[in-house]
């Protein structure tokens, strides 16, 4: 059951993390600041994690009292290659989120050996770049590169000059540092996370198309995680093709518990933007450098898993009809992973290509649910060939229509389709779920317990009036392979039924007031003329 009032508490604290957020932007578009605002969230995240990681420790020893903030650096410099191996980065005591907040806000700036001072930004750059550097020539080293290359403590967007700049970089920190998420004493690091993921719903909410293009919402998210995880309680590796900040990745975990995903999370992302945000946002769910592997790639052109695939579950809402180099790339059609069906996907219209790309890679005993745009499932052409391809080799295990407007920047009515190499029998299962939402401001919304009939009846492949059908082979192949839901399931009439007499009887009744009107009418006209 859920607890109500911790419901309320969390409610509370995004509104006031989001007015924070809000407040601190100033003049900059909320899109463009939301990565100074995540980034400075990421900078404290880390800067606690590690103080408490070696506070701890020292602790245990019998170090009683002792705090790693105030150590001297010179100090700390012993623990580094220690650190690094086991966290993945390092962080001077000088140079931890509190100790740059106390500095700056107190107005003395940084003096270095000779002579010169540095002002806020040009501090937390290098600190930023210390973070970074630290990881090198590690196992970490692929984790931590380029992760606050968006920071950019110089851009013109944060102030006109640089006074103004590290005026709005001090309130950053001080807004950042004010946000409630808990203490790393209480093992309290889920807010973090959570915090960092209402930010981003909010960012994206509030950025339409851009907003959709690296943020799946949790409700959508849920539901993919869960019609790919039906009878299991542990996943051995998750792996998302066009992972876009890792919302999905990171829903396995909160739908099977801490720790289900075994081996690890993998994805691939060609936005170096939102690539950055994916990273920083496994780390704020705790998940260690060496339990994901996220890069900054094509997908199709130029896919990064070859040595880890394949995966027991895949999840993914790739960009719908985006161009690609199709038939253009002679190599293409030879590629293990589009060649099986013997024909591309079309250069206009890359849908099936992430279709064929994560059924390539997908483990015998696994499972892909993947956000599909509804074109690809009744159009012609090559298209058809590869539904074709799909159907004979019995891969599809179930398409799913969703509701209208579940998206942030479209409003088209978006499908699901789930892959298995295992099916047990020759059918495929057609939902329709184009109803199963409640309607929240200008977007519509799955809840609980729309997610859990979808499921439910996805799980036992049932058959229901007006919802569901198992399909057969011969059904889908006489259809010419389209795989619109709305070929199987037939909508529900919801007109009104008309009783013919009681309608009937209405017009005679019309009709007799009309005659009784016209005839009134007559005989006003009539004693007019009379009196004329």
């Amino acid at each position: 059951m859920v607890d109500m009032k911790k419901e309320q508490e969390r409610d509370e604290l995004h509104r006031a993390i989001w007015a924070i957020a809000d407040e601190l932007r100033g003049a900059v578009d909320g899109w463009d600041f939301k990565n100074y605002v995540l980034g400075t969230m990421f900078y404290r995240y880390i800067s606690e994690n590690l103080t408490a990681y070696i506070n701890e420790g020292e602790i245990e020893a019998g170090n009683i009292g002792f705090d790693y903030s105030k150590l001297q650096d010179a100090d700390a410099e012993e623990a580094r290659a220690g650190l690094v191996q086991e966290k993945g980065f390092f962080i001077l005591p000088s140079e931890l989120f509190c100790n740059v907040r106390a500095r700056a806000a107190s107005r003395e700036g940084w003096t270095y050996p000779d002579g010169k001072e540095k002002l806020l930004n040009e501090k937390l750059e290098e600190v930023f770049r210390h973070i970074e550097e630290s990881a090198k020539g590690s196992d970490s080293e692929n984790s931590f590169a380029g992760l606050f290359d968006d920071f950019d403590v110089n851009s013109n967007k944060l102030g006109s000059t640089v006074l103004k700049r590290n005026e709005r970089l001090l309130k950053l920190l001080d807004g950042v540092a004010g946000m409630n998420l808990g203490s790393f004493k209480d093992h309290d690091i889920d807010a973090f996370g959570d915090a960092y993921e209402y930010l981003m719903t909010m960012y994206a909410s509030n950025a339409g198309k851009s907003g959709g293009e690296f943020f799946t919402p949790a409700d959508v998210s849920e539901l993919l995680t869960r019609l790919g995880t039906v009878g299991k309680k542990t996943i051995n590796k998750v792996y998302d093709p066009a992972c876009g900040s890792g919302s999905l990745l990171l829903k396995t975990e909160k739908v099977l518990g801490k720790n289900a995903v075994t081996t690890g999370f993998y994805g691939q992302e060609i936005n170096i933007t939102t690539y950055n945000l994916c990273r920083i946002n496994m780390f704020l769910h705790d998940v260690g450098f060496d339990k994901f592997d996220v890069e900054c790639e094509d997908t199709l052109i130029n896919p990064q898993h070859w040595d880890d695939e394949p995966f027991e579950l895949i999840v993914s809402n790739p960009p719908y009809s985006i161009k690609w180099a199709g038939d253009e790339n002679p190599l293409l059609i030879n590629d293990p992973r589009f060649a099986p069906a013997g024909v591309l996907a079309p250069k206009s219209k890359a849908d099936m290509a992430f279709i064929m790309h994560s059924l390539s890679w997908l483990a015998s005993n696994g499972t892909a649910a993947i956000v599909c745009f509804p074109g690809i499932m009744y159009r012609g052409g090559a298209e058809q060939k590869i539904r074709k391809y799909l159907i004979d080799n019995n891969f599809v295990d179930c398409v799913i229509q969703l509701p209208s407007n579940l998206f942030f920047g479209t409003s088209i009515a978006t499908c699901i389709m789930v892959m298995k190499k295992n099916k047990k029998d020759n059918k495929t299962l057609f939902i329709d779920a184009t109803n199963e939402c409640i309607k929240v401001t200008n977007n519509n919304k799955l809840e609980p317990t729309n997610i859990g009939r979808i499921v439910d009846v996805f799980a036992k492949r049932e058959e229901e009036p007006h919802f569901s059908h198992l399909a057969t082979y011969d059904e889908i192949s006489e259809n010419n392979y389209n795989l619109s839901v709305t070929t199987y399931v037939e909508a529900k009439d919801t007109r009104e039924k008309i009783d013919i007499v009681k309608l009937n009887a209405e017009i005679e009744e019309i009709v007799k007031r009309e005659d009784e009107l016209r005839a009134a009418i007559r005989q006003i006209i009539e004693e007019i003329e009379v009196g004329v």
